[in-house]
């Protein structure tokens, strides 16, 4: 069956099946369940009412349980477990985690995490806001802003591919096809570098391609901050006589102080659960490995299920306070 032809079939029998359910479901609530006649007709209705919103919800809680909670508690179980020869597991209590803190690449792993949290954030959500407050200035500003967006429609896969080729070395006799190491030897270098296989500054590299994503994202979210601002603070700043300086660290960046955290905090996730890029660039080689590389390899190359379950667990601790604060956030602007 053709692809086109298939998408066309899933899209149909999807909307149809969201459209039966919640059409028969109601029909059942109301005409089967709670029908509101008889003497206990206001109190049927009243039921009806209270269950109906949670009938809309449980397809969306089911998919929740099925590919968020159970993948989580199994994840757990698994990092207790050890598959023994033969078939099935044997419960090891904390031996993974163990053996995991002895291994010298988790640690490698972590502290590369830790570098890219330092690094990601803080130049994407600079370059974001400068970017914002520039274009903002000039006429041609959304075709800039489109321009810097682009690599936001690139999948990370695509993006190492593309920062690859930037990175590229070819013998000194040939013609560099890498722009890095082409300006490298323009600029007096004596042969070109394998920039990848450089210990510590090959993780910058490999950083670059991620903020080069990630500044667009912040762009947009920060744009519409700044835009957002009352003009007659802006106003008046000018009047009292703040120059462009002033405007924008004393008046500007107080008043969207809490979208630039939430950018930040969003770029902090994508961080932590980082893999595309390092697996499609350098594979870990090279003193670049992070934590979701790390689980990859031991998950689906060494298959110590037992490790690389603990490792994701790592991951989704680092994680979970970040998400905990953001939702306290958020439902402190609601209120």
């Amino acid at each position: 069956m053709h692809p086109a032809l298939q998408g066309l079939i899933t899209i149909i029998v999807g909307v149809s099946g969201c459209v039966g359910y919640f059409y028969f479901s109601n029909q059942f609530l109301d005409k089967v369940l709670f029908p509101p006649r008889g003497p206990n007709a206001g109190r049927n209705i009243n039921r009806a009412e209270m269950i109906r919103p949670w009938l809309f919800l449980f397809p969306s809680l089911l998919a929740l349980g099925l590919y968020l909670a159970y993948p989580v508690v199994e994840t757990m179980r698994m990092s207790l477990m050890e598959r023994v020869p033969g078939g099935g597991s044997e419960f090891v209590g904390l031996d993974n985690y163990r053996q995991m803190v002895n291994e010298s690449k988790f640690w490698e792993a972590l502290r590369n995490n830790i570098l890219w949290l330092i690094v990601v954030p803080a130049l994407s959500t600079t370059f974001g806001l400068l970017a914002a407050q520039l274009t903002d200035r000039i006429k041609w500003g959304n075709i800039a802003k489109s321009i810097i967006f682009m690599p936001m429609a690139i999948s990370f896969v695509g993006a190492a591919v593309i920062w690859k080729l930037v990175y590229d070395t070819r013998p000194i006799d040939q013609d560099q096809i890498g722009v890095l190491n082409a300006l490298y030897l323009w600029f007096g270098g004596e042969a070109p570098q394998t920039w990848l296989t450089i210990p510590f500054w090959n993780s910058f590299f490999l950083m670059a391609v991620l903020v080069w994503i990630q500044t667009g994202f912040a762009m947009v979210i920060l744009s519409a901050a700044l835009r957002g601002i009352p003009e007659e603070t802006i106003e008046a700043a000018i009047l009292d006589g703040a120059n462009p300086f002033q405007l924008f660290f004393k008046i500007k960046m107080p008043q969207i102080s809490g979208t630039i955290v939430v950018v930040w905090t969003t770029i902090t996730i994508v961080v932590l659960k980082v893999f595309d890029i390092v697996f499609a660039m350098t594979n870990g080689q090279w003193e670049t490995q992070v934590l979701a590389n790390y689980m990859f390899d031991k998950l689906f190359r060494a298959n110590d299920w037992g490790v690389g379950s603990a490792s994701a667990m790592v991951i989704m601790l680092l994680v979970m306070p970040i998400l905990i604060w953001n939702v306290r956030n958020a439902r402190k602007e609601m209120q």
